[in-house]
């Protein structure tokens, strides 16, 4: 094996010695909206790790034209970012009009490949790895090949992977390709309590469980564990008196939390350590976990056997055996959540998306909504 092959075999280092982990929130802010002119007389947004909403484009960054059939969503299974695309992707019905490929559960330094499609070649891109989508458009691109990331058709082109953006574009700038009885994941009478709840969930739980675990040294790892577990505490005190985390309806911020939610128990609990308690230990936070997943746009997306192989395979710093464990017994997920209790309904005034299509539906065993056939 060459030194190059040597190179490519690895999965990468996750963890700096001594450091605190920091998330490299450096992304392609190009933005796909409806009217490019109109967007670019907006002033430029601030600085946001969450996203923003009723600004223009950020400095350098380029418009794009809404085109149903333009562009497709390259989103693994696995990863809690790109998992809030395709829930948010789900919920407004823009499967016909955004298509989305699927790389694999496990990457090397390179990033994602196509390995699960036929011949290892995405279909529609006809790529081997995301990074050819993302040198088409930027030659040698420096930083990290991340999912999601919205391609463009026709060029190959990588047009965006500013995942905090993507799916605020999709309520907003989409909006015309909605399916009939689409929820408001935006609503206006909670934007403004929205913002801080949702900042919060990020920078404490979304990253928080990856601040743990990628945490460099002794120090680092337990002042990461107690900001986790306060936020934790904080959370299923709020869960305590509404059914969702702005009240009687799922908005953006549910589907934000969720993602890692969904991943706690098969894998922060124990590969990141943050296992102070396991989820299914908490009351209202568990409750509020399985009802969303029981929920058509959300449950349907979680692939627990990739989620568990991406992280205990692709993290070899963190778990130098690659071993993916066997357990947690996910069967629960769908036991009785109880938070009707609570009022409300999931979609409001809306309804909730149709059945997934079958190209697109989790594989059998892998996800308790869809158990294995019997012989």
């Amino acid at each position: 094996m060459g030194k190059s092959e040597q190179q490519f075999s690895t999965k990468g280092a996750y963890v700096t010695g001594g450091a605190e982990f920091t998330r490299d929130t450096n992304y392609i802010e190009d933005r796909i909206v409806r009217d490019p002119e109109a967007v670019k007389q907006l002033p430029a947004p601030p600085q946001s790790s969450i996203g923003s909403l009723g600004y223009g484009l950020s400095d350098g960054a380029e418009a794009w034209p809404v085109e149903p059939g333009r562009y497709r969503l390259v989103a693994a299974n696995a990863c809690p970012w790109a998992n809030r695309t395709v829930i948010v992707r789900r919920l407004l019905g823009l499967e016909d009009v955004i298509s989305l490929g699927r790389p694999g559960p496990v990457h090397d330094v390179r990033s994602w490949t196509f390995d699960l499609d036929e011949g290892g070649v995405d279909p529609i891109l006809g790529t081997e790895r995301l990074q050819e989508n993302y040198f088409t458009r930027f030659p040698g691109y420096p930083r990290g090949i991340t999912v999601p990331a919205i391609v463009d058709i026709p060029t190959g082109g990588v047009v965006t992977n500013d995942y905090p953006q993507i799916t605020l574009d999709f309520s907003t700038e989409w909006r015309e390709y909605h399916r009939e009885g689409a929820p408001n994941l935006l609503p206006e009478s909670t934007l403004d309590d929205m913002w801080p709840v949702i900042k919060r969930v990020f920078t404490e739980v979304n990253n928080g469980v990856y601040r743990c675990g990628f945490a460099g040294s002794q120090d680092a790892y337990e002042t990461a564990y107690a900001r986790l577990w306060e936020a934790f505490d904080w959370l299923e005190e709020r869960l305590s008196k509404h059914r969702y985390l702005m009240g009687a309806t799922i908005t953006e911020a549910d589907v934000r939390l969720f993602t890692t939610l969904a991943r706690f128990d098969p894998v922060y609990h124990g590969h990141f350590k943050t296992n102070r308690n396991k989820l299914a230990e908490m009351e209202n936070l568990w409750g509020y976990a399985r009802d969303l997943f029981q929920t058509p746009g959300f449950g349907d997306t979680i692939d627990f056997v990739q989620i568990k192989q991406h992280y205990y395979i692709t993290h070899e710093d963190v778990n130098p055996t690659q071993i993916v464990p066997s357990g947690p017994d996910l069967g629960n997920w769908l036991d009785p959540h109880d938070r009707e209790r609570l009022g409300g309904s999931p979609f409001g005034d809306g309804t909730a998306p149709g059945p997934v299509s079958e190209h697109e539906r989790i594989a059998a065993g892998h996800n308790p909504l869809y158990p294995l056939l019997s012989d």
